[in-house]
């Protein structure tokens, strides 16, 4: 009697992010458990996407526009132009990957207790951690178009492709991050320590609350370019060239080469990163369960 061993496939490992397209279904309930779990017994509930973000503007507002004199007006006519929204659409999007790679690089070990019990695929939990995200990000991005509208903004093709880029190469660079870090952190809970260090600097490392004028002014030409290899900064300034740049009279000017060289570099790097993440998550995910 023979045994055919074509179909076996190693205990514990699928087929990466195509078992997440064909469980959709399963995907869509996980990001329903999570949403519920997350406002069991809150009183604002979902709201909490609106004020959190809020709260978080108008901290930065006032300490950076007002105080630091970031905001332009008639006493500072050197600063910048529309300030509040220049800082709201670098924070929704911030916010967004802040949460999603938070979220996702502890999703395996959260959900350790179904692990140990089922078999489904890994990559779920931290692509269900950055769907929840994408569910908090809708507000925060109307909130950002109603203010935008209200300043005058007609924006056209390019800037909502700009716009869509900006999202898409942060949301790959989140879960790349998320798959890695997650993965890890089932072995070493110490990456949970370097996951919180990297989103404190996230904000800062990126032209969130600041010009980019000012990187290339004080550091110069080369560590500017180096600043630009950042995903996050290349999607923060779409985003500023999509949803701030056209409330403005057009005398800002956008990093030079952003259209045309630094959103395909950007999108490189985080499919560059989001392959790395799932090399390495299927390489350690076989031995999840036991890890638990």
């Amino acid at each position: 009697m023979s045994l055919s061993t074509g179909a076996l496939e190693t205990p514990g490992r699928g087929a990466g992010l195509a078992d997440v397209f064909r469980s959709r279904f399963l995907l869509k309930l996980l990001v329903s458990k999570e949403l519920k779990v997350r406002y069991r017994g809150s009183v604002l509930g979902l709201l909490w996407s609106y004020v959190k973000p809020g709260v978080q503007f108008i901290v930065f507002y006032i300490a950076l526009g007002v105080f630091l004199g970031l905001e332009q007006s008639s006493r500072n006519p050197n600063g910048l132009p529309n300030y509040a929204i220049y800082l709201f659409s670098g924070i929704v999007l911030i916010n967004f990957f802040t949460e999603a790679l938070g979220n996702a690089s502890r999703s395996i070990v959260g959900n350790g207790g179904l692990i140990k019990k089922i078999y489904l695929p890994r990559q779920l939990f931290p692509m269900a951690s950055v769907w929840v995200s994408g569910v908090h990000f809708v507000p925060q991005i109307l909130i950002l178009i109603v203010a935008c509208v209200l300043n005058g903004w007609r924006p056209g093709l390019l800037e909502l492709a700009a716009a869509a880029a900006g999202f898409l190469i942060v949301a790959l660079l989140a879960t790349g991050l998320g798959l890695l870090f997650g993965a890890i952190n089932v072995y070493f809970r110490d990456a949970e320590n370097l996951v919180d260090m990297l989103l404190m600097i996230a904000t800062w490392a990126s032209p969130v609350l600041y010009s980019w004028v000012m990187v290339r002014e004080q550091l110069g030409e080369t560590v500017f370019n180096l600043y630009q290899l950042n995903p996050i900064t290349v999607g923060v300034e779409a985003f500023h060239f999509a949803f701030w740049l056209p409330t403005t009279d057009g005398a800002e000017a956008i990093p030079p080469h952003l259209l045309s060289l630094w959103l395909s570099v950007g999108l490189a790097i985080s499919a560059g990163i989001l392959l790395l993440g799932q090399l390495v998550f299927r390489r350690l995910e076989g031995r999840f369960a036991q890890e638990l």
